[in-house]
């Protein structure tokens, strides 16, 4: 008998961003010495009442540079605030689509609030036999890319060695976008569901038969009810795009335009196909205009998925939805606490890895405890590619040996903390130089309920499913953002300079 041994990792909790002087990044520092100097200056002068008033306001403005509130300083809180209590004055941050608000109306341009705007999602050329393909054009950070939908059986039945070959095999996956020019993100999706039923409900309707008798139908109906209060299903999407300067030249070469782009992600996205099997989806089918739309409405509205599965599955004929239906109806000025959207409510967190984690701990977020509620978990992951990982673990071990001379130098002791840090920095820097990646991570979380749920409650249940493993920060203030990186299958969500790496 062999023992099995729970697959572990470690290092996921490594920051981008750490400081460097007393744990200040250099421009918190050179902030605090700044405002040193008039206090300074005032006293060499004498002025000693001054030089105290002065002392007072540099301490306040000490502490909101330098003290954490929810893992933001408390002067970019404040910032925030403004901006929000800006937006909410002059209705900026009020949405309503255009055929609410009886526009005119082009059903293949997308009407979405928010962030949403800074998309373009144009439809490519035809894909070899899947036809055409929607691109995800982001016009803010000049990026393609596009999104499919695997069906997938999930990892909560399969064994301690299945689990650690899909681990090993989705490393594989992301080593692999670091050797590709045109993508260098990859974002892996879950959303559950609210199971009305309705393909139960189609399948019996077409293969009942009359004949049955009325206790086999009693028994069937109150089966029915009996699941439909704690049925779920699950949406899995992975959305892959790069960067408009890796693509341009090829794209050039391929035509040039939108179709030149999309030739150019087809060649990715046909050898990304088998990778994805390997990791247990049998099936990957990349959307097209009307099944990307499809996909955002169902983010927005999660029950209407119920009645977009029964329309295509009663009239097969039927295209999905036009793209200017891809949106909500309205979305209030989001609360700093929520976002509201038509009839739901979302509270959006990110998840805040720690340096030890094992296999399968994000599992636990998609636990859905009351029918009717709705979770979705993504993880955003972005390969540097070969130059930037070598300058990336250079400056680590840089900062993590200077950091130690230092302290050494001024008598301080090295704390496990610190020993860990340089250990890791060498361990990467090894670990690069073999041909292995570094990968840029962000993992948001999300929960979805009708508005007139208490969602805060909803909120606390998935905070407690996360006690004791890793830690949830709600974005307050920003949970529209949030939303769309935890919900929307658009491959927004990875910040610029935060995040882990692993």
């Amino acid at each position: 008998m062999t023992a099995t041994t729970r697959r572990v990792y470690r290092g996921l909790g490594q920051a981008e961003r750490t400081g460097w002087v007393l744990g200040l990044r250099p421009g918190q520092a050179m902030g605090v010495l700044a405002l040193a100097v008039p206090v300074l200056v005032t006293l060499s002068a004498g002025q000693f009442r001054h030089a105290a008033v002065l002392a007072v306001l540099w301490i306040v403005v000490t502490c909101l540079i330098v003290v954490p509130v929810r893992g933001r300083p408390a002067l970019r809180w404040l910032g925030h605030w403004l901006r929000y209590q800006f937006g909410v004055a002059t209705g900026w941050s009020r949405w309503q689509s255009r055929a609410a608000a009886g526009q005119p109306v082009d059903p293949h341009e997308p009407d979405l609030p928010g962030v949403l705007q800074r998309l373009a999602l144009p439809d490519g050329p035809p894909m070899r036999d899947r036809g055409r393909v929607c691109l995800i054009h982001d016009t803010v950070d000049a990026r393609w890319g596009a999104t499919a939908r695997l069906t997938h059986t999930g990892v909560g039945m399969l064994s301690t060695e299945e689990c650690a070959r899909l681990a090993s095999r989705l490393g594989n996956l992301l080593v692999s976008l670091g050797h590709r020019e045109a993508v260098d993100r990859l974002t892996l999706m879950v959303r559950t569901v609210p199971d009305d039923g309705s393909d139960h409900q189609v399948w019996r309707c077409q293969h009942e038969s009359p004949t049955a008798p009325p206790l086999a139908r009693q028994a069937t109906a109150e089966l029915d009810r009996v699941l439909a209060n704690s049925a779920v299903r699950h949406d899995v999407f992975v959305t892959v795009s790069g960067p408009e300067d890796k693509l341009r030249k090829p794209a050039a070469a391929a035509g040039g335009g939108v179709a030149g782009r999309g030739y150019v992600l087809y060649r990715v996205l046909e050898g990304l196909e088998e990778p994805l099997k390997a990791l247990g989806a049998p099936t990957v089918q990349w959307l097209g205009g009307s099944q990307l739309a499809e996909a955002l409405r169902t983010g927005f509205a999660p029950h209407d998925s119920g009645v977009l599965r029964t329309t295509r599955l009663t009239q097969p004929g039927t295209h999905g939805l036009p793209m200017a239906a891809a949106g909500p109806t309205q979305t209030p000025s989001p609360s700093m606490t929520r976002y509201t959207h038509d009839a739901y409510s979302s509270v959006a967190y990110t998840v805040l890895m720690p340096d030890t984690i094992g296999f399968g701990a994000l599992s636990p977020l998609l636990a859905v405890r009351t029918a009717g509620e709705r979770r979705s978990l993504a993880v955003h992951y972005e390969v540097l590619d070969a130059a930037r990982a070598a300058r990336v673990v250079q400056s680590n071990r840089y900062r993590a040996n200077v950091l130690r001379d230092v302290k050494r130098g001024r008598g301080f002791a090295s704390t496990a903390a610190d020993e860990r840090q340089a250990a890791g920095a060498h361990t990467a820097e090894r670990a690069v130089a073999a041909g292995h990646a570094i990968v840029r991570y962000t993992v948001a979380a999300a929960v979805t309920v009708p508005s007139h749920w208490p969602v805060d409650d909803h909120a606390a249940r998935l905070e407690n499913d996360a006690a004791g493993q890793f830690r949830l920060l709600r974005l307050d203030l920003a949970h529209d953002s949030g939303f769309v990186a935890a919900c929307l299958p658009v491959g927004l969500g990875l910040p610029r300079q935060r995040g882990g790496m692993l």
